[in-house]
């Protein structure tokens, strides 16, 4: 059905969308090659949010050339009016003849339309090419479309015997340097850093991205950050407030109104409400409504209780677990808070994505593995 010539395309569209990995927030990430036979003449990816898609941008760097073109685009054409007009209506425009794509849209209102209207046009349509890796580079586009809720990704850092702390609450640093850096690439590909209000007493984050600026934009986007607060007592001299970007600060409280709020939008914070469990947080209330703000990626850094919560209510999609090379012995404080399991059968297990050695450490990147039926 593809030739290599196909795959090799697409691979190239695969890789212009990953440019966009850390600036398309809350679209997704999307590349496009046009080609004429086997001669690639132009590319493009979509960069920002308002900007022009993958499939315009490189249309327009065709130009002419675009006429009876295979093109080759990583999600399939949008057909309804966003903040920039349908790419279908520019294929069409552009008179090509063949349109590949990897991935199907995501959004079950508009999945498949778009393929429609080009064969209603006489362009030839191919989908499923590479669809799992064009998938993957927007897993959580994807859920947010098909579910409503962000992908959510937890952050967890131990010592060999699995201890996230000394007993005494010191943490910094278990991790070296090159695992730090690399924290600071997830941040950075993140729509947003969630983390829960002892995290903020104890540790007194920035939870930003301290990256380079990006050579394109010469700035560097700072996801949002979120912070889980039943009884705002997020400190309003908190180094959350000295890094640039929003803070959003989730409360049970009730109106923002509430007397501890005003020293903390003072400083810039945002309040909202949500409704409280067991004096906690509703955590499904909670991604509904990061959902709700188009949120695609969120990354929890926090401590035992909220990652253990997380697990415990099968809401975390995956976990970034950096191991270091170090033993801090029985009295240290444990990884994630969970009731304990009557059986090893009863323990949550996790699939192996992949591994990355940083420096002395190991990165392994994990999902929770499907409980069998019955």
């Amino acid at each position: 059905m593809f030739s290599d010539f196909d795959r090799l395309a697409m691979q190239r569209a695969l890789a212009l969308a990953a440019r966009g990995l850390e600036s398309t927030d809350p679209n997704p990430r999307v590349g496009c090659v046009v080609a004429q036979h086997t001669r690639i003449v132009a590319e493009g990816w979509h960069e920002r949010a308002g900007e022009a898609h993958a499939e315009v941008a490189a249309l327009q760097a065709a130009a002419g050339q675009a006429v009876g073109a295979s093109v080759y685009v990583t999600l399939e054409p949008c057909s309804h009016h966003g903040r920039t007009p349908p790419c279908v209506e520019a294929l069409i425009a552009a008179r090509v003849a063949r349109v590949v794509y990897a991935a199907g849209d995501p959004n079950p209102l508009v999945g498949g339309r778009g393929a429609a209207t080009l064969r209603a046009a006489g362009i030839e349509v191919e989908a499923g090419l590479l669809a799992e890796e064009a998938a993957e580079l927007n897993a959580g586009f994807m859920k947010r479309m098909q579910l409503g809720r962000p992908l959510v990704r937890v952050k967890l850092a131990m010592s060999l015997d699995g201890r996230s702390a000394l007993a005494s609450g010191a943490s910094r640093w278990i991790s070296g340097e090159a695992a730090r850096r690399d924290v600071q690439r997830w941040r950075a590909r993140s729509s947003a850093v969630l983390t829960g209000v002892g995290t903020v007493l104890a540790d007194d984050p920035r939870l930003d991205v301290r990256l380079p600026p990006e050579p394109a934009a010469g700035v560097r986007r700072q996801p949002l950050r979120i912070v889980l607060d039943t009884q705002l007592r997020t400190p309003p001299g908190a180094r959350l407030f000295e890094a640039g970007g929003d803070v959003l600060i989730l409360s049970a409280l009730g109106a923002p109104e509430h007397a501890r709020a005003a020293a903390l939008t003072a400083r810039g914070a945002r309040i909202e409400s949500l409704p409280a469990e067991a004096g906690r947080l509703a955590l499904g209330a909670l991604l509904d409504r990061l959902g709700e703000l188009e949120l695609n990626e969120v990354l929890v850094e926090a401590g035992a209780t909220l990652a253990g919560e997380l697990l415990r209510a099968s809401l975390a999609d995956e976990l970034l677990l950096y191991i270091a090379p170090r033993l801090l012995g029985p009295a240290a404080r444990p990884l994630v808070a969970l009731p304990e399991p009557h059986e090893i059968g009863d323990a949550p297990a996790f699939t192996l994505v992949d591994t990355l050695p940083l420096g002395e450490d190991l990165r392994l990147r994990l999902r929770p593995r499907a409980t069998p039926p019955g």
